[in-house]
């Protein structure tokens, strides 16, 4: 029951459950991700390595860049219903659909490198 309580604990932050739902729509780095959500990287950091201890997310090193997405295949099946269900359960949500405007746009090249 332990790690089922700790799945769900992973997604009982607001700042978690925004992150998700950018990256159902695309891989982004962490500058991105801190640029959207107006968080420190050391913050946005620690929310990333909680997401991907628990299952939902992935890294992938591309050059200097490290990519964050959503797991192509989660080991516990309630991370995968879990990761089905948020567009569903958040999609309506202003903040999320001002974030995921935000996705569209940002530019790595621009906010990381400058």
């Amino acid at each position: 029951m332990r790690d089922k309580t700790e799945i769900f604990k992973a997604i009982s932050e607001p700042s978690r459950v925004r992150i998700l739902m950018m990256l159902l729509q695309k891989k982004l780095c962490v500058c991105e991700i801190t640029h959207i959500l107006g968080l420190s990287t050391a913050t946005a950091s620690n929310h990333l390595s909680l997401l991907r201890d628990k299952g939902f997310i992935e890294d992938e090193k591309q050059g200097k860049w490290i990519n964050y997405m959503i797991a192509d295949s989660p080991k516990d099946p309630i991370v995968k219903q879990i990761l089905s269900q948020m567009p569903l359960w958040f999609g309506d949500d202003d903040i999320i659909q001002n974030d995921l405007k935000q996705i569209a746009t940002v530019d790595r090249m621009v906010i990381c490198c400058s």
